[in-house]
């Protein structure tokens, strides 16, 4: 059953988590052979001086991207859209929903992020009457289900979706005489993520390991004062700020890392775990949120305490001292995370998509009572 899709949601620039899902899930679609209506979410700004408004900007992105939605819903046959927090779900995802049942079209929410609980517990009395006009509302993470149904809120279970194909194992780079480990932080530049805790970790790594390195590959507020801590911990000459990659770039830093660094405070399931486990690194995590829920400590990965550069440490010495060790743990992760293949998820995201298309009612997803 060939379908018309409704695809809301942002696109990189910036290449960040659920811009990178959203363009994959359009071009996977359209392979099967649907037909997409792929609606930006973060368009470019016309004019593009009205970028530099503060405050006001979003009104020019609002008007452009209403018009776009209500074209877009009455030609789908069902409207998929990628959700988040904050003002992303009051100016992006509840404008879609409304429209959609306006337009009489059925919906899916898709709604993903770490900070969830937060803002349910700030907003769900605005949340919950949007989501009540979906039929369907899906998460990526056990962890988010268990979430929303702290709030009443019933959710199926979707994954991310990891592209095999680009990230995988590969012939690691012939090290030159007296390179050390490298590894490697892949999330943006901002508090949340936590990346000053990977920099101290490094400077407690290089007091056992002077000669490892270590790469950050991503952008945000925060890099003058990563750059300024990695100075202070006189680490600055083993640290290589890259900014952001593109899929490419990163999936051949991925290749060629000893150890992934994941030190964020608050996640849900971080695809950047995803693909570094997909492309056979071993992974070091903080123990937060949806994180437990697809890296098992001592299995999969190793699980440390968030904010606790001493315990990231001895993880990643733990690791770089006994790599048949980091090998298994590899081997385990790139097994466990096939479950996030496209050939996995394909079948439940285009069943829902096609029991919706075949007439279910307006307004269908479910409440706890």
């Amino acid at each position: 059953m060939r379908l018309r899709i409704g695809l809301v949601g942002p696109l990189p620039p910036p290449s960040g988590g659920m811009a990178n899902q959203t363009r994959q899930l359009g071009r996977l679609l359209e392979e099967e052979g649907h037909a997409v209506d792929l609606v930006q979410t973060n368009a470019p700004y016309r004019p593009a001086w009205a970028g530099k408004l503060r405050g006001v900007r979003a009104l020019f992105r609002l008007a452009p991207y209403v018009i776009r939605l209500w074209r877009a819903a009455g030609r789908a046959q069902v409207l998929h859209v990628m959700a988040n927090s904050g003002w992303s779900w009051h100016l992006c995802a509840a404008p879609a929903v409304w429209i959609a049942r306006l337009r009489g079209v059925p919906v899916v929410i898709n709604y993903r992020g770490g900070g969830a609980e937060a803002f349910l517990a700030r907003s769900s009395w605005l949340v919950r009457p949007t989501v009540r006009l979906a039929e369907r509302l899906i998460v990526p993470s056990g962890f988010l289900k268990e979430v929303f149904s702290r709030f009443g809120l019933s959710a199926d279970v979707v994954p991310n979706i990891v592209d095999l194909r680009r990230f995988s194992p590969g012939p690691r780079r012939a090290r030159a005489a007296g390179e050390g480990a490298h590894l490697i932080v892949t999330r943006n530049l901002e508090p949340v993520y936590d990346v000053a805790g990977a920099l101290r970790a490094l400077a407690l790594v290089l007091q056992r390991l002077p000669g490892a390195r270590m790469t950050i590959a991503g952008s945000g507020p925060e890099r003058e004062r990563l750059a300024g801590l990695a100075r202070a911990l006189g680490v600055d000459g083993r640290v290589t700020f890259t900014g952001r990659l593109d899929n490419e770039r990163i999936a051949e830093l991925y290749r060629d890392a000893d150890v992934f660094i994941n030190p964020s405070l608050v996640d849900n399931m971080p695809i950047s775990v995803l693909e570094a486990m997909a492309s056979g690194v071993p992974v070091v995590s903080t123990n937060v949120g949806g994180v437990p829920f697809i890296a098992e400590h001592g299995r999969t990965a190793l699980l440390v305490p968030p904010r606790d550069a001493e315990a990231m440490a001895r993880a990643l010495l733990e690791l770089l001292a006994d790599p048949g060790a980091a090998q298994r743990l590899a081997g385990a992760a790139r097994e466990s995370v096939q479950q996030y293949s496209w050939r996995r998820v394909r079948g439940t995201l285009l069943g829902l998509y096609q029991e919706l298309a075949a007439g279910s009612r307006p307004g269908a997803a479910a409440e706890i009572e």
